[in-house]
């Protein structure tokens, strides 16, 4: 099978070389998985032809469709890791916000729960795989996941708008406010990495450092002009050896971590308004 990860998720492959030989087998299917229904929302077809395979990967999904090798591989993450099938679903309904002609978010509240459930629930899968059993520091990778896909909204706004999708208005101040939005939460993410098991740690640290460079990327563009020619903006391979050694002054500070303090309940009893985090967790 195609490794979607090496192919499309440079930044998370780059991380991914610090997690052993099994964790990465089983991060790199989780990717697949995820990759497989980001690209039915994303891929150049009609609106209908997009929801029937939508609808289609879901109910092989639902009905456990072990011919298609990425739905087997999903399922025994499911089993195998004690992740809850609500959070699965809850990734389904996340894309299917997508699965409309025209897709506007209005409040912070709709960006939340739309974040939390394309993102977040892969925030919160990762944990499962590499062994976190705090569920404090789970809620931490809910928030890593989301800062992440704030990120990822910031860096899109071109692209969506084509896409006809607006998360954010297309403005230079909106995509600044969502960053700074982002590094909140980037922010409340960190404590939660000491709950991670030593082996796996430094690489969750290094794809959060990467992925928020992204972020201040983005912000170097300093107006909507900039930020229109910059096309896609990434972190080149020299910035990403920097981060990686800035890792480890993360790490080693991560080590001094003896009571974790969730703290970002602002944000999370906004999500608790429509979503049931202690179900997932």
């Amino acid at each position: 099978m195609i490794n979607l990860l090496e192919k499309h998720a440079k930044s998370f492959y780059w991380a991914s070389f610090f997690l052993s030989k099994n964790k990465f087998k089983k991060c790199s299917s989780l990717y697949n998985f995820c990759r497989t229904l980001d690209d039915i929302a994303d891929e150049n077809n009609e609106l209908k032809n997009k929801k029937e395979n939508f609808l289609r990967f879901k109910n092989d999904f639902i009905n456990k469709n072990f011919t298609k090798p990425i739905i087997k591989e999903m399922w025994f993450l499911i089993e195998s890791e004690n992740i809850s099938k609500q959070v699965v679903i809850d990734l389904f309904d996340g894309i299917e916000t997508d699965l409309e002609e025209k897709v506007q978010i209005n409040s912070k509240k709709e960006l939340l729960v739309y974040t939390y459930r394309v993102a977040g629930t892969v925030g919160l899968m990762m944990s499962k795989i590499l062994k976190v059993n705090n569920k404090e520091a789970l809620k931490g990778a809910i928030d890593l996941g989301i800062a992440m896909q704030l990120t990822n909204i910031a860096r899109d706004v071109c692209e969506d708008k084509a896409r006809n999708r607006q998360y954010i208005r297309h403005d230079f101040s909106s995509i600044q406010k969502i960053i700074k939005e982002s590094q909140v939460f980037y922010e409340k993410s960190f404590l939660s990495i000491s709950s991670i098991p030593l082996r796996s740690r430094f690489s969750v640290i290094v794809a959060r450092r990467v992925y928020k460079k992204i972020g201040d990327n983005i912000l170097k563009q300093k107006n909507t002009d900039n930020y229109n020619k910059a096309g896609k903006i990434y972190v080149p391979v020299f910035e990403k050896i920097i981060q990686t050694f800035l890792s480890v002054v993360d790490f080693t500070k991560l080590l001094f971590v003896k009571n974790l303090n969730y703290d970002n309940h602002i944000n999370h009893n906004i999500l608790k308004e429509e979503i049931n985090l202690n179900e997932r967790i």
